[in-house]
């Protein structure tokens, strides 16, 4: 059965770090597409990072563009979130997402399958 769980959440100062981790499961990571994506209380979900790695492709929201790097290391199946210079405005719960083979990954769509999710707070 596919899985996806994530770690790494916690409480975070503004510009500070965390990474996120998203062990995978019963699929191979270069062949699929992968995403990270965040929900903040009273707001719906949105795409923060994607890619695709036998298309070559990635993609940053413009809020996270040269603070987040998505990554993986295929010899674990694990997907990774590096973020740096924290904001408040980051604070949310945080989504692992698997889809299928695509051209191109997008941070709005082609996802079946999602992890329970990780708390990331950034405060003061």
């Amino acid at each position: 059965q596919l899985q996806l769980v994530e770690s790494g959440g916690g409480l975070v100062q503004p510009g500070g770090s965390l990474r996120l981790s998203c062990a995978a499961s019963q699929f191979n990571l270069y062949y699929s597409t992968l995403g990270w994506f965040r929900q903040a209380p009273g707001k719906e979900r949105e795409g923060v990072a994607c890619m695709n790695d036998r298309a070559g492709s990635i993609a940053y929201a413009e809020s996270v563009k040269g603070r987040f790097t998505i990554s993986t290391d295929n010899v674990k199946n694990t997907i990774h979130l590096e973020m740096n210079n924290l904001k408040p405005e980051d604070t949310g719960v945080y989504y692992c997402a698997h889809g299928g083979m695509s051209r191109s990954c997008s941070l709005t769509s082609g996802y079946d399958d999602w992890g329970q999710g990780t708390q990331v707070t950034v405060s003061s």
